[in-house]
């Protein structure tokens, strides 16, 4: 029952804190769009099937804390690196193995939820074709070895045609690296160019960071 208390304070630090936003030069209309996002990966973390289960409830448990939630440079990095890691996995629920390493990590949920969705019924034969293509050209060129198994495996694909599991397999894992690793540049470069936008780190966790220490008095 702590789902809806927690999910009102997620809103509340993001929508009704002026201090941790106006700091930020931050529109209405680039905070509208962020708090979407916010509900889309809440709405999904949330869902009828999942939220009712004890495991799930364990594993999420992280989920509440705000500082996730709020963006600065390293935790959108993070996430954004896992989102788009698993964009381009074979995998089925992308956005659960993406949120739950997220959390672990304390990367931005919804960056990391947000780039699952690169991959879709629209993108996934072009993002097959090319994976299989990068996979075929690593083992011709740069002569990665693979297991013998794996090579004279074939599938189909639809929309993609016949495809070799170990130059798939080989170009799926790679792409996802790549794509991982270009995220931290990105995000870096973006949050020096516009640091009023995506600092360093939250406001909340500055203040944090540089409140002094309570200081007891002797009572006589």
């Amino acid at each position: 029952m702590k789902w809806v208390p927690s999910l009102q304070g997620i809103y509340g630090c993001l929508s009704a804190d002026p201090s941790e936003w106006s700091a930020r030069v931050v529109t209405p209309n680039m905070q509208k769009s962020y708090l979407k996002l916010v509900r889309q990966a809440i709405k999904t973390l949330r869902h009828p099937r999942l939220r009712h289960r004890p495991w799930w409830r364990t594993l999420s448990r992280p989920l509440f804390n705000r500082n996730l939630w709020i963006p600065c440079r390293d935790s959108v990095a993070s996430g954004l690196a896992i989102g788009l890691f698993f964009s381009v996995m074979l995998i089925p629920f992308q956005t659960l193995p993406t949120a739950l390493i997220t959390l672990r990590v304390r990367g931005n949920v919804p960056f990391a939820m947000a780039a699952t969705w690169i991959s879709n019924p629209f993108t996934t034969p072009a993002i097959l074709f090319g994976q299989f293509r990068l996979g075929q050209w690593m083992r011709d060129t740069l002569a990665v070895p693979m297991p013998d198994f794996l090579t004279s495996v074939h599938f189909h694909a639809s929309g993609v045609g016949t495809l070799n599991a170990a130059s798939f397999i080989l170009g799926m894992i790679t792409s996802g690296v790549l794509l991982a690793l270009c995220a931290y540049p990105v995000v870096h470069l973006f949050s020096a160019i516009l640091p009023h936008l995506l600092p360093i780190r939250s406001l909340r966790s500055r203040n944090t960071r540089h409140t002094p220490p309570e200081t007891k008095s002797n009572v006589s």
